[in-house]
């Protein structure tokens, strides 16, 4: 398993809500390499929930069901799901798995100035560490990634929206963490700072800061400018998964083709078609179908897709979860 760092297996994440399970992540088995992966789909499809599960940070109400959650580090094999959440805090968040959560600039005191921050995660993983030797890290890995080192010193409210967020994957990268996740890192930013944020990103990957990133956005045209492969999630579940300039240019499943229609791009082609919309509303996942999640709303479905639920199959270095390919 050539570059593998993190390896789910048949993961199963429910949040407990009025005695009901919502079954957000049900059943997801991905691995996760050196390259730059991007995981798509709409609101509710378990994205940011499978985020919480690579890290293994399960709070109530969600609770981790049932799977394996493996990190392959310097050749020895270490099992998350099996670690308490105070060695994770000290072992491995930050050190060997990062992330850039949801709406993270705005989560930002406007009155800690980002030196504080820094300190705070740093103190949290070292118990002895001098301030000037964090100060001076801090300041390199902001150079580093194009911002002047004298903004550690300033308030969040003093920065642009996108300087914020440039600052936030900062402090998020001072330790080199191998796996990086960005939870939806553009959905609240305008056009041109979207693409700078963008090339930051990239740039933690091609300068050897971090091995890999894992692209989180239910926006299928900003995740093409980045990823390599690509992940879509529907209802809780992977019904897609290959290289990304294949699954653009020849999606299998019929919810991928869906998604894509549904977005504006340059291409003559799209201009023709003009956008298709996806009818219909994803299922309750506190009772989903035991059959083909997206039948109700598919316009290739058959009968076999009322009745039964598709396995994730291999095509060709791709995989697709649908009975339009399965050999019967």
């Amino acid at each position: 398993m050539k570059n593998l760092i993190l390896n789910l297996e048949n993961v199963k994440a429910y949040y407990m809500i009025a005695n009901k399970f919502v079954k957000a992540v049900d059943g997801v088995s991905l691995e996760i390499r050196d390259e730059i992966l991007g995981i798509v789909g709409e609101s509710g499809s378990g994205k940011s929930t499978l985020t919480n599960v690579m890290l293994m940070s399960i709070k109530r109400p969600l609770t981790f069901v049932d799977g394996n959650v493996k990190l392959f580090s310097n050749g020895d094999v270490i099992e998350l799901s099996s670690m308490s959440r105070e060695e994770l805090q000290k072992k491995i968040w930050g050190r060997e798995i990062s992330i850039i959560p949801q709406s993270a600039m705005n989560a930002l005191m406007p009155t800690k100035r980002i030196k504080s921050y820094i300190l705070d995660v740093m103190r949290s993983h070292f118990d002895k560490i001098e301030d000037e030797e964090i100060i001076k890290k801090a300041i390199d890995r902001f150079e580093e990634i194009g911002i002047s080192g004298e903004y550690i010193n300033r308030y969040p409210f003093e920065l642009s929206g996108g300087m914020k967020q440039r600052a936030v994957i900062a402090v998020a990268t001072l330790l080199n963490p191998r796996v990086l996740i960005a939870d939806e890192p553009t959905s609240a930013l305008d056009v041109a700072t979207q693409k700078m944020v963008l090339a930051t990103i990239k740039e933690l990957k091609d300068k050897g800061i971090v091995k890999s990133i894992v692209f989180i956005t239910h926006d299928i045209a900003t995740v093409r400018q980045i990823a390599e492969r690509i992940v879509v999630m529907y209802a809780g579940k992977i019904v897609e998964e290959g290289n990304m300039d294949e699954v653009i240019l020849d999606p299998l499943h019929p919810y991928t083709k869906g998604l894509l229609y549904s977005v504006v791009t340059p291409e003559p082609e799209v201009r023709k078609r003009g956008i298709i919309n996806i009818p219909g509303t994803p299922p309750d996942l506190t009772d989903p179908p035991p059959c083909c999640r997206f039948y109700p709303r598919c316009p290739s479905r058959m009968e076999i897709c009322e009745k039964e639920e598709p396995e994730l199959i291999n095509i060709n270095q791709r995989k697709v979860a649908c009975f339009l390919y399965e050999k019967r």
